[in-house]
């Protein structure tokens, strides 16, 4: 059976610039299907380019489980973080310009932005953040499932402490992508969506290539998402991850995606058409941070020799060649794009399972045909590589539920846990704990979305509505009065219950006179913040660079709180007599004074 699919993909390799699909091995197929079955995945579409032409594109399976309806070359999935590379190439487009340099301080093109430590958010480049050498863990819950727009994601990351050191080791980080997106929006004056749509998917000719699961309503040839939950496969809904849009929110299908892989196999270059210089390509493509050879890595990569990130592409050696190749998941969906840019081939595989690694093992296979090698069972060697992880997963759920400690009761009565609790670093804003018809319930986002079932003590457990969110451990303790004040979620941090700040419809009356004797410029040396306070309409507005305007509440007649966010933030002017000196900026317990530099605005 091997050497059938040799054969057949070295026809493959002989065939004219014709860009037809063709028929692929019985072989071939019978290997997919018998894969897709062992990884449990609905459906899958593969294309392969070589010499610059589209010389194999089908589907397998369904779209949809339980359905007929076939996956075919046109069907569109969603690709995930393979949608790294097209942030990065616009950046490219904006380097071959120069309007940008790869090594720019991010804050020249993007005023505002800041890290939360000092040293790495004065010396972040456009490199470090293409490249995953942050520092930063990944702080998803930002933007997973939330409200929050991408200018406020972008701003509330300099409260993500960093996990290591700037620069010193790999660390997978979605929203400096999104920053990077946003660096696109700031210098070009266009959205990342429509800058990319414009700059690549249209010359391309990515006609059926869209940036957000709203353009994929009423749309004929969509594949459905798929995961597996509690051993069973099933379908899960279209997440919607706009707010992040330049880390992963391309859908695609592989005909169009097979456009992309040329684009790259030919250094730029398509049809006759220069989108990106060579220089930019061949940058995206250099070894920026190493990847050490452990974890799902070690058991992915068995036999490569290094592993590195480039610009928004993982580099690997396979039989003494390179590969360029980047996966993508999302709720539902697998994605993969590979190119050996010395054979001059590349493929696309896309996928409606969650979280499945069968792409990486049909892209070994595809690289062995065309390298003229007897090609392994990759799809059953990695299946039975990743299983320890995934009994692992299982050991340690079972040892949580082993732990439980059945007969206990919550401390207070569950009326007591009910209230707000705010992220004392102010990333995560605020987790609403409610009480209704005797059940507690929990909401932090709209995705997140739960009822608190006790598990032990003054722990319960977040189930949450959305299957895919899977079930949370929710932790509170007391004061030393003895009342609920702190909750532990697990795997998000500690809230702290807040206390109740006057609504804006209580403020204080203040004339235009008191509030017109505030207003006036205000920095802070260390750490830089720049604030104006303005008198607008009848009230006082703060403005910070790169933020918008939020307004001002009076709590008396020098202190105020901000309105429209979902975290507390106050301030209290400092007088001398009539006289305002500074202002205390605090954000959940954080303090800041800034000095007045210039008066009334």
């Amino acid at each position: 059976m091997f050497r059938r699919v040799i054969v057949v993909l070295a026809l493959f390799v002989l065939t004219s610039g014709s860009t037809a699909a063709q028929a692929p091995s019985r072989d071939f197929d019978r290997y997919v299907t018998a894969a897709m079955r062992a990884w449990k995945v609905p459906g899958l579409a593969v294309a392969i380019v070589k010499n610059d032409s589209v010389v194999y594109a089908k589907g397998y399976g369904v779209r949809t489980l339980g359905t007929e309806v076939a996956v075919d070359p046109t069907t569109l999935f969603a690709i995930g973080s393979s949608s790294k590379a097209f942030t990065a190439a616009a950046v490219g487009i904006l380097v071959d310009a120069k309007r940008v340099a790869w090594d720019d301080r991010v804050s020249r093109h993007l005023p505002g932005f800041a890290l939360f430590d000092d040293y790495a958010n004065q010396q972040v480049t456009v490199r470090d953040i293409l490249s995953h050498r942050s520092g930063l863990s990944r702080g998803d819950l930002l933007w997973y499932g939330t409200d929050l727009d991408r200018a406020e994601i972008v701003r509330r990351v300099r409260f993500l402490e960093p996990s290591w050191s700037f620069r010193s080791q790999f660390g997978y980080q979605n929203i400096m992508f999104l920053t990077a997106g946003q660096l696109v929006e700031s210098v070009s004056g266009q959205s990342w969506d429509d800058f990319v749509r414009e700059r690549i998917f249209e010359p391309l000719g990515m006609r059926s290539t869209n940036t957000s699961t709203k353009a994929l309503a009423g749309l004929p040839n969509v594949a459905t998402p798929h995961a597996e939950i509690d051993d069973t496969v099933r379908t899960v809904a279209w997440r919607n991850i706009d707010n992040i849009a330049p880390a992963g929110s391309i859908n695609s299908n592989v005909l169009d995606m097979a456009q992309w892989v040329r684009l790259h196999l030919n250094q730029g270059e398509i049809g006759g058409k220069r989108i990106l210089s060579s220089s930019v390509v061949a940058e995206m493509q250099k070894p920026n941070t190493i990847i050490p050879f452990e974890g799902v890595s070690a058991r992915l990569y068995s036999e490569s020799n290094f592993l590195s990130y480039g610009l928004a592409w993982f580099l690997q050696d396979h039989r003494g060649r390179k590969v360029v190749q980047h996966g993508g998941n999302i709720d539902g969906m697998s994605a993969l794009v590979a190119m050996m840019p010395s054979e001059k081939v590349g493929l696309v595989i896309l996928t409606n399972m969650n979280g499945t690694s069968l792409p990486t093992a049909l892209m070994y296979r595809i690289f062995d045909a065309y390298l003229g090698v007897e090609p392994k069972d990759w799809s059953g060697d990695i299946l039975k590589a990743i299983q320890p992880l995934i009994d692992a997963a299982k050991a340690q759920q079972k040892k949580t539920e082993d732990a439980r400690v059945t007969g206990t009761s919550p401390s207070h009565t569950l009326a007591d846990y009910a209230g707000t609790f705010a992220d004392p670093d102010s990333l995560y804003g605020e987790e609403v704990v409610g009480f209704h018809d005797g059940v507690l319930t929990l909401s932090s986002s709209p995705a997140f979305q739960g009822i608190l079932e006790h598990w032990h003590y003054d722990t319960f457990r977040a189930i949450w509505k959305d299957p895919m969110l899977g079930k949370s451990l929710v932790t509170f303790s007391a004061n030393h009065e003895g009342k609920i004040n702190k909750m532990q979620v697990e795997g998000v941090g500690e809230f702290t219950r807040k206390p109740e700040v006057p609504d804006s419809t209580d403020a204080v009356e203040l004339s235009e006179a008191q509030l017109r004797r505030l207003a006036g410029k205000y920095r802070a040396e260390q750490p830089p913040i720049d604030a104006s306070v303005e008198f607008f309409e009848g009230y006082l507005q703060v403005v910070i660079p790169g933020q918008p305007a939020y307004r001002l509440a009076a709590d008396s007649r020098t202190k105020f709180h901000l309105t429209g966010i979902p975290i507390e933030v106050t301030l209290e002017f400092q007088m001398e007599g009539e006289t305002v000196k500074s202002v205390i900026l605090t954000q959940q317990g954080r303090s800041f004074t800034l000095a007045r530099i210039e008066g009334e605005i």
